[in-house]
């Protein structure tokens, strides 16, 4: 009892670990208890038991363990924190309470796994479970099996895999046990339930009993749909929902669908072949030969195929295809390849371009069965590829002479159109086929014309009739009865019954004559609804038949007015007037359905007809025509009646636009495309130059109205080189601009046409085509376009631009370059010898170019590049890349069917240790992938299988070309979730910018993939790594950027809207989410793309005008960075939205700073577009949000990079030179705050070219910066050298232009005013005139400067508002002349104003946040000072003096009030140190007669300077300053100086290491050191600087110890160790093993005596850094 009263005392915890079995037993039911007593699933106490839980179901006493199950199944079931246990828990019910012989026990083993496959851990259960079938003990595996079962039966076979559990089925029916084999059944039984018949091939190798016990079993399943009854916790609060959806799936009688395939399990059959496989079948003796296919056709018989290489074997096949005599080889061959394609399915992709032609060639052969073998081939081929990609072989036979080869190509082509989706047949697939299948419905095999029949009918299925219907205007009725009579017969794969399809396709009754342009098939929407009895514009009208002239007059007189019809041949102008005023009035009121079109149009002609002489006549009778097309049944037979008139009549001065007007009328009713081919043909044929040309205006405008779909582009290409041809030059005028139109639809592939004219007329054209470059076609406002684009928000507009572009494609003369590509050629590509396999990609790249434009078809030479990839010789992979970058642009579109041969393995070449190499890799994909799209790309394994690949240029190369190409990529690829497993896998990469890249990507694949299924997928992973997956998929979340829209779900919205009559545009953009950021911050983003840039992987941001490559690079770099809606509208064709966007980044720039600098050099290339723009309007907006900008970024000391620089300010300087002032001065204020924000001295040699414009305007602004800068910053700011700056500057003197002259002798006046007569030196040889202008304005200038002028401001101060001006402009030429620069020594008041706000303390938080706003004005005085006053004669010596004290007394009184002192900036304090040192050093200063007070003075300051300021800033401002001192050519005492005040700094280090930025510090002592290396190519190294750098590293790692090295995180090293980094290690190494003597005691300053800091000798330590 005392024992048992010890343990009893014990918590319950305790309890369930003591030794003693009772002790555990009362534990397991206290901790029962306690379990079912807490509410909270996450509440704390569940963590006392977590590591307790295994040894509660492993107790080794029956008694207690059936307690202790029990609680732990209440665990399980209620703690948060149960899944964490899933795989030991489960493992040790498998071990120790399956064999148990307790029924209970056993039973609570099965409800703990279930527990734990409810709590979503269904992975870890089941893969516990498989390892317990491998037990020894019968009764272990019988509860496992048992527990399979029940979990596949109760939630089903989405949440149970079903893989795992077939592979073991079979060993279990090996059993000795005889309960084993039946609950195999049971369970083979409940897998057969889910998936029916894939489950049969995993199970053929079971004994024939076995296998009819099954069939007997499954014979008895229920038919239907079975449905799970048990629900993860995820889905029992949708449980109801999911109850109905099975309840319904029941009824609908359907039976889930699982592919056997996926079941199983791959066979390796290269490593199979017999060793003499390659020797045989290429063997004289057929035997042999039959031997090798027998073998290789066994081997093919597995249903699932490894992959591997299998190119050897298919070209061996396709050889003996082709070749082999022997039809029963060739049956044979065909079989073999029809079972590895079957076997690999799409990895069988990548060689089926290689079969096609081979395979369709054969079908000249005869016998049934070889045309069987053949046809099950190719059908097992087109299963693994896409049709689009084997169009080109297919069309290629079908002007095969052979009639066999037509019909067994089209009967291929309807079965493999059958099985595809609507969506995979686009509209560039439909025309070439039918186009193809037209021809051969007359041909004069009846077998071809029923093949085609079949075809043709098939496609109207599939795609629908409205699809085809347009191709078959031309066709008789017989052949369409027919084509009808095959469709009715068809039933395509996946539909139910075949009364239904009937009933969908052909529901439709016969058309009417009037009406038989309506489809008879099903259309996506229904007709809209007709308003005031109009006729539906969107039909193709058909041509009536002609009526005599009796029935016309008749038909008319029966809706005319009877004055009208007897006035219309009247020999009075006024009685034809009045006739024709009714007549006009009665077609508006007539009701169009019952207007006799034709016969009005008749009636029209009658005499004096189209002659009539009197314009308001002619007027009024081309109104009717226009009221008629637009109101009536308008065919084209009435058309033609009045056609020829109207064209005649286009170039008429006074009825020319009711001419053109009715022509757009007619363009309306009968189609433009029939319209426009009929007015330009009888426009050409009447040889009136002016009707030609005005032809050609009418239908430039007629095209942006209608859009470009459905027009006849060959006959425009036709017309227009005729027009191109004319001798009047109105016409080729109007041809040239009728070029521009079509530019905008077809793009720059319309030159090909045309470059064979005349080099003047080819350059009009190209000057046109350059200046519709960057304009976008506009929406279709008329016709069947404009009703489709208000249904669909402009997807028809979208897809006749992409018809008409691919219409272009196809007119392109192509030439077939495969004979050339012969055996000798592949053979001397593959060569052992570099320099014959360097000939022969030479001879490839020659035939291409020499083609320009080629056919898919290649031969073999996929093949042998394919193989250069992987060159040894670098050159040649390199040349190899250059030669698929030709294929790109000489194939086209057509380049798809090659992305698997030859596309995908450059993605190899990105794992190549040399950056030339990636880079072309990525330019060759990025060429391929503009011409393919990605859909081909993604589909397949292929992706995943190289980002598993252990090469991390490999991986950090493939995801970051597919984060950029995701991002603009619309819909989500279905193949794209295989990328996931590598993608996690990537980071926790070892490489840290492989980590990198998959962080990027991440957000982008969740755009496309989603969170919930990128999150289940990580759910797979293992503990330690789904934890950390799980943290980076939260973080993506917030930054994943908005999906670009599926036009097809657009359309769906749009056509709601349509439906009711309503437009859809507006609610559209109401249901935008427009909340959120506007930018989106992506870390490294910004780097990476300079990097990029500087590598010449993008387009270097240079151009003379925009082109379009640069809009769509600018495109998709700003799509991960900004949101979705915002990218729209800053790249949308109208000015309205780019006004929108630039308001809303307005509104946003201060809350969103920080993101918005993240991607400042995007913003800054999207305003240099704008820039390019003729709208006013968006000009001036984007000015004034600029000049919010550069103030801004000012306050934060932030510093423009090199990549934004020059990607902006050259643009900015062109706007310099506007005509509008207002513009020039809001260009003032931007460039008066770029100074602020970017170095001076890299901001003159920017203006310097700018100088250099033909722009005299943009000349004089850039002459007048120039010289501000030399009046605030001095001379060192002129590069390369004042001396050759100067020397352009007055180039200028001797302009033509008085503004440009002033500007010139203004700024060399600045110059003078500094230097004195040494300006003439540093100008150089000048003219005489040049010379006497200059000496004149500086004795003027000089005149002027005698008078005080006390009121004159600085030529550059910072405006109290963001448009003040920064510059006047001078009102005439005595105004200009004189400088724009102020001489007044007198102190300003403001300076006393200050002094005695800052002396009085309550006063001073005044100034709190307008201190660096004061100093900026302060370094302002300063320098004028300096380079002004001291040079001027004229000035009292006692006054200089007296404004350097006012001046420094100042600055003393604002650092004696310390809040103030620290909210001094980097930036400002560089500049106030910079001026401070530059007066202390001029020898004129020291001569004064007050000058050794100013510079004890300016000492005196310094000190309190060192002191007040914030430690982190005067550092970095000191670090900065000597930075820029040695780039540039000031003299070696100020650098000097510069680094005493660094040494002052260091000396005080340690009683001020706490208040320093350590991370700041260090980076900007990396730059320094980055800068110090490039000197060294230059010039030598200073000894004195790389000694005070040393040392001050020195100190800061004695003083923080090795911590140092951890604080280099704002340091970006590719390599992942900067050259700082390493030198810290060096400094620190000899340091760790005493880590306690690293720090020095703030407390005992004496002890850094002894630190071993290395001093120069000589050099002193001394807070007075004066002379």
């Amino acid at each position: 009892m005392e024992d048992d009263s010890e343990w009893m005392k014990l918590p319950v915890d305790q309890k369930c670990e003591h030794k003693a079995w009772k002790a555990r037993l009362t534990g397991y039911e206290e901790a029962l208890k306690v379990f079912q007593r807490i509410d909270d699933e996450k509440s704390s106490e569940w963590g006392k038991f977590l590591g307790l839980i295994k040894k509660f179901v492993t107790e080794s006493n029956a008694v207690a363990q059936l307690k202790g199950l029990e609680a732990a199944l209440a665990f399980v079931q209620n703690a948060h924190i149960a899944n964490r246990l899933a795989g030991e828990v489960v493992s040790g019910v498998v071990t120790k309470v399956f064999n148990q012989a307790k029924v209970r026990a056993r039973e609570l083993g099965f409800e703990i796994c279930l527990m734990f496959i409810e709590i979503e851990k269904a992975d870890a259960v089941q893969e516990e479970l498989i390892k317990g079938i491998t037990n020894k003990n019968p009764k272990t595996i019988l509860a496992c099996v048992e527990t399979l079962r029940k979990s596949l039966c109760e939630f089903g076979a989405k949440t149970v895999t079903l893989k795992p559990i077939v592979k073991v089925l079979p060993k279990l029916f090996e059993s000795r046990d005889k309960a084993v084999r039946d609950e195999a059944r049971l369970l083979a039984v409940e897998v057969y339930r889910w998936i029916r018949d894939a489950l049969r091939p995993s199970l053929q190798t079971l004994t024939p009993v076995q296998l009819k016990e099954l069939e007997e079993e499954w014979g008895k399943v229920a038919p239907g749909a079975p449905r799970p009854s048990r629900f993860l916790r995820s889905q029992q609060q949708h449980q109801q929902k999911h109850v109905e959806a099975a309840v319904d799936e029941a009824e609908d009688d359907s039976v889930p669908h699982m592919d056997p395939y996926e079941l199983l399990d791959p066979v390796d059959i290269l490593s199979k072949l017999p060793k003499d496989f390659y020797e045989k079948i290429e063997s004289k003796k057929w035997q042999e030969r039959k031997e090798s296919l027998d073998a290789l056709e066994t081997l093919a018989k597995n249903p699932k195929l490894e992959a591997g290489d299998y190119g050897d074997v298919v070209r061996a096949l396709k050889k003996v295809i082709a070749k082999d005599a022997n039809v029963m080889l060739v049956s044979l061959a065909a079989k073999c390849l029809a079972g590895i394609a079957t076997g690999l399915r799409k990895k069988f992709g990548t060689y089926a371009g290689l079969v096609v032609s081979a395979l369709l060639e054969k079908f000249k052969e005869k016998k049934p069965h070889v045309v069987q073998t053949l046809q099950e081939a190719i059908d097992a081929v087109f299963l693994t590829t896409t049709l689009q990609s084997m169009s080109e072989d297919v069309l290629a036979v079908m002007d095969n002479k052979n009639p066999s080869i037509k019909q067994q190509a089209s009967l291929f082509l309807a079965r493999s159109v059958r099985l595809s989706a609507p969506g995979s047949l686009h509209k560039t697939l439909v025309k070439p086929l039918c186009i193809a299948l037209l021809k051969q419905v007359n041909d004069s095999a009846p077998e071809v014309r029923d093949a085609a029949f079949e075809v043709l009918a098939t496609l109207m299925k599939v795609v629908g009739e409205r699809a085809v219907n347009p191709f078959l205007a031309d066709v008789d009725k017989a052949k369409l009865e027919k084509i009808k009579e095959f469709a009715d017969k068809i039933q395509l794969a996946g539909s139910k019954k075949a009364g239904e399809v009937k009933e969908k396709s052909v529901a439709a009754p016969q058309p009417t004559p009037q009406a038989s342009a309506k489809p008879a098939g099903p259309t996506k929407k229904p007709p809209s609804a007709k308003v005031n009895n109009l006729p539906d514009r969107g039909k193709v009208v058909h041509p009536q038949q002609r009526l005599l002239v009796e029935v016309c007059e008749e038909r008319a007189a029966a809706v005319l007015p009877a004055t009208c019809m007897q006035q219309l041949d009247s020999g009075n102008w006024k009685e034809r007037l009045a006739s024709m005023e009714e007549f006009l009035k009665a077609v508006e009121s007539m009701d169009g359905d019952e207007m006799p079109c034709q016969a009005l149009a008749r009636m029209l002609a009658k005499k004096p007809g189209w002659k009539e002489t009197n314009f308001q006549v002619m007027g009024l009778k081309l109104q009717v025509v226009a009221a008629v097309a637009h109101r009536g049944r308008f065919s084209k037979t009435s058309a033609l009646v009045v056609l020829e008139a109207l064209v005649d009549k286009v170039s008429d001065v006074k009825c020319g636009g009711k001419a053109k007007d009715a022509l757009t009328a007619i363009g309306e009713a009968c189609s433009l495309p029939w319209t426009a081919e009929q007015v330009v043909s009888m426009a050409f044929t009447q040889k009136n130059p002016k009707n030609q040309a005005e032809a050609l205006n009418w239908l430039s405008n007629a095209i942006k109205e209608f859009g470009f779909k459905g027009v006849n582009v060959k006959a425009f290409i036709t017309n227009v080189k005729t027009a191109l041809g004319a001798t009047n030059p109105a016409v080729r005028t109007a041809a040239v601009s009728l070029l521009g139109v079509m530019f905008l639809y077809l793009g720059a592939s319309l030159r090909v046409f045309f470059e064979d004219e005349k080099a003047a007329l080819l350059s009009q054209i190209d000057t046109e085509f350059q200046r519709m470059q960057g304009q976008s076609a506009p929406a279709p406002s008329r016709g069947s376009g404009r009703n489709e684009g208000e249904e669909k928000e402009g997807e028809a507009n979208e897809e006749g631009v992409d018809e008409a572009a691919s219409d272009v494609v196809d007119l392109l003369p192509r030439t077939d370059i495969s004979e050339k590509i012969t055996g000798d050629l592949t053979a001397k590509i593959s060569d052992k010898n570099w320099k014959i396999r360097k000939e022969g990609l030479d001879e490839v790249a020659a035939i291409i170019s020499e083609a320009k434009f080629i056919k898919p078809a290649l031969g073999d030479l996929p093949l042998a590049l394919k193989a250069r990839l992987a060159d040894s010789n670098k050159i040649l992979v390199q040349q190899t890349l250059s030669i698929m970058q030709q294929l790109a642009t000489a194939m086209g579109p057509g380049l798809k069917q090659h992305v698997k041969a030859l596309g995908l393995p450059v993605i190899t070449v990105l794992g190549d240790g040399k950056n030339l190499v990636r880079a072309a890799a990525l330019n060759t994909m990025n060429a391929w992938a503009e011409q393919t799209g990605m859909k081909e790309w993604l589909e397949g394994e292929e992706l995943s299988e190289e980002l598993k690949k252990e090469n991390h240029f490999l991986k950090q190369e493939l995801l970051g070309w597919l984060t950029e190409r995701l991002a603009t990529l619309r819909g989500g690829p279905s193949d794209l979730p295989l990328c996931l497993a590598p993608l996690y896998a990537c980071l926790e990469d070892r490489n840290g910018e492989v980590r990198k890249k998959a962080q990027d990507a991440l957000p982008l694949f969740m755009t496309h993939l989603g969170f919930d299924k990128m999150n289940k997928a990580a759910g797979k992973l293992k503990p330690a790594s789904k934890d950390q997956v799980v943290a980076l998929l939260d973080k993506a979340r917030a930054a994943m950027p908005a999906k670009p829209a599926p036009l097809a779900k657009a359309a769906a919205s749009a056509s709601s809207c349509a439906a009711v009559g309503k437009k859809p545009s507006a609610k559209v953009k109401e249901e935008e989410d427009l909340s959120g950021p506007l930018f989106i911050l992506v870390p490294n983003r910004k780097e990476q793309r300079a990097k990029d840039e500087k590598s010449l992987k993008v387009l270097k941001w240079n151009f003379p005008s925009p082109r379009d490559e640069y809009v769509e690079q600018l495109r998709g770099q700003m799509a991960p960075c900004v949101a979705k809606w915002l990218q729209d509208e800053l790249f949308h064709a109208d000015f309205h939205h780019h006004i929108k966007a630039i308001g809303a980044m307005t509104e946003h720039l201060e809350a969103e700073m920080a993101s918005m600098v993240s991607c400042l050099d995007l913003v800054l290339k999207w305003f240099t577009l704008r820039f390019f723009d003729t709208n006013t309007s968006v000009l001036m907006k984007a000015l004034e949000f600029l000049k919010l900008l550069f103030p801004l970024l000012s306050q934060q000391d932030y510093r423009l990079s090199e990549l934004e620089a020059t990607a902006f300010i050259p643009y900015l300087i062109l706007k310099m030179g506007e005509s509008k002032d207002v513009v020039r001065k809001d260009v003032r204020f931007i460039m008066a705050n770029l100074a602020k924000v970017y170095p001076a001295s890299r901001l003159f040699p920017l203006i310097m070219d700018g100088a250099k414009s033909k722009n005299s305007k943009q000349r004089s602004e850039c002459l007048e910066e120039l010289g501000c800068l030399i009046s605030l910053f001095g001379l060192s700011v002129c590069q390369p050298t004042p001396a050759k700056a100067l020397k352009e500057i007055a180039v200028h003197i001797g302009d033509r232009d008085t503004l440009v002259r002033n500007a010139a002798l203004n700024t060399i006046v600045v110059v003078y005013n500094m230097v004195g007569e040494q300006i003439y030196k540093l100008v150089g040889n000048l003219s005489e005139k040049d010379l006497s202008m200059l000496e004149e304005r500086i004795k003027r200038s000089a005149k002027e400067t005698a008078k005080p002028v006390e009121d004159s401001k600085p030529c550059r101060t910072v405006p109290s508002h963001a448009n003040a001006s920064v510059l006047r402009k001078p009102a005439d030429d005595n105004a200009a002349a004189k400088p724009r620069y102020p001489h007044s020594s007198s102190p300003p008041p403001s300076l006393f104003q200050m002094d005695e706000v800052l002396q009085q303390g309550e006063r001073s938080q005044v100034v709190a946040g307008n201190v660096n706003q004061f100093l900026s004005a302060t370094v302002q005085q300063l320098r004028l000072t300096h380079r002004v006053h001291l040079a001027d004669q004229r000035v009292a010596k006692e006054a200089v003096p007296n404004l350097y004290s006012c001046i420094i007394g100042t600055v003393i009184t604002l650092l004696g009030v310390d809040f103030l002192a620290l909210e001094m900036s980097s930036g400002m304090l560089k500049d106030l140190v910079e001026a401070l040192l530059t007066a202390m050093l001029d020898p004129r200063v020291e001569a004064l007669g007050q000058g050794s007070k100013v510079i004890s003075s300016i000492n005196f300051l310094f000190r309190h300077l060192f002191e007040k300021a914030d430690q982190t800033n005067i550092l970095s401002a000191l670090l900065v300053l000597l930075q820029e001192a040695l780039a540039s050519s000031v003299s070696s005492n100020f650098s000097d100086y510069v680094m005493k005040c660094l040494w002052r700094i260091n000396r005080f280090l340690p009683q001020n290491i706490a208040k320093v930025n350590l991370d700041r510090i260090l980076l900007d002592i990396h730059n320094f050191k980055k800068m110090l290396s490039k000197e060294k190519q230059q010039r030598p190294p200073n000894d004195m600087t790389q000694r005070t750098l040393k040392t001050l590293l020195h100190t800061l790692c004695r003083l923080t110890g090795p911590e140092v090295s951890e604080l280099t995180a704002l340091i970006h090293s590719p390599t992942g160790s900067s050259p700082l980094h390493l030198k810290l290690i060096t400094l620190l190494a000899p340091k760790r093993k005493d880590a306690c003597r690293t720090r020095v005691s703030s407390d005992n300053p004496a002890s850094s005596k002894a630190t071993n800091v290395s001093v120069p000798a000589g050099d002193v330590l001394w807070f007075y850094i004066g002379p």
